[in-house]
């Protein structure tokens, strides 16, 4: 058996792999084509601070970003667009540019700029895995390198300030969701009943949306009103990331019945000692000496009693 490949991404939460929306797109195309990855979580450290995530690690290179992963994953024969036409594959480039123009600054809005959403979910969540002192600094930068790259691809005339910008790109997004959702349908993937690239990647961005729980979501609310989309991602989590409710994947099920059992035969095993210890200590020499000192001392004290004048 080929050895995994080691993928380095963020970790998860939410009922999610992971959280990062890149990692996400990547760790979805893994499980429609098959291909093994090992997984390795990362934090904020000094030696991960200007790494790229997600990233593929191989014995002589790195591959990072989703599109160069996914290439590559393809050319190792792991490819779900195998069957998909030249019209069908062009439609998957468009709505992947579609996703990244107009999605994507509302996303980083939504997570990084949106002052309820950034104090109560993004940065405790990325400063509970950041050393001290980097907790203090690392998400703060995140955030203004959000909002800058937001005001570089949006902020151009005629829309001169922060709130029609945050007007516009809100509005882009949920344009994307309606198209997203009417391309969609009725269908349980986007090109009929097998995933595809294009399932990988709208599932990356919609996933965090559709289940973070956020204080101020308008643009998660608009996801709350087209339910096509809220199954899509619901679907791709239960039948590839999470088996018998417990969010684990079925090795990772396996590991939890085989400690489970072991500790259960330790605790039998402990109380069998227990026991025996109890039947030898009660039928102990000595353990019958000091009850019959105690009976005797019991004896001498009721005498002593009885003789006392009253």
């Amino acid at each position: 058996m080929a050895t995994p490949m080691e993928l380095s991404c963020w970790g998860g939460d939410w009922g999610l792999p992971s959280i990062h929306t890149e990692s996400l797109i990547v760790m979805a195309y893994a499980k429609f084509s098959g291909a093994e990855l090992k997984i390795q979580t990362i934090d904020w450290t000094w030696k991960t601070l200007t790494g790229t995530v997600p990233a593929l690690n191989l014995e002589d290179a790195v591959v990072t970003k989703p599109v160069h992963i996914v290439n590559y994953l393809r050319k190792q024969k792991y490819n779900v667009d195998y069957d998909l036409t030249a019209k069908q594959g062009a439609d998957t480039l468009a709505y992947i540019a579609l996703l990244e123009e107009k999605l994507h600054p509302a996303l980083l809005h939504t997570f990084w700029v949106d002052a309820e959403n950034y104090s109560n979910v993004t940065r405790p969540w990325f400063a509970s895995r950041t050393p001290f002192p980097l907790n203090f600094y690392l998400p703060c930068r995140q955030a203004s390198a959000a909002l800058n790259r937001i005001l570089l691809t949006k902020g151009e005339p005629p829309l001169h300030s922060i709130t029609e910008v945050e007007a516009k790109i809100y509005s882009d997004a949920k344009e994307c969701l309606n198209l997203l959702s009417h391309r969609l349908g009725t269908s349980q993937y986007f090109f009929g009943n097998k995933p595809t690239s294009l399932d990988a990647f709208v599932f990356g961005f919609l996933a965090p949306l559709h289940k973070a729980h956020l204080p101020s979501g308008q643009l998660q609310q608009h996801l709350k009103q087209l339910p096509s989309l809220a199954n899509f991602c619901d679907n791709i989590i239960s039948t590839y990331f999470v088996q018998n409710g417990l969010g684990l994947s079925p090795a990772g099920q396996d590991t939890v019945d085989a400690n489970l059992q072991k500790l259960t035969q330790l605790v039998n095993k402990e109380s069998n000692l227990i026991e025996k210890m109890d039947d030898n200590l009660r039928s102990s020499p000595q353990h019958r000496a000091r009850r019959s000192t105690n009976s005797n001392a019991s004896l001498v004290a009721e005498e002593s009693s009885s003789s006392t004048p009253a």
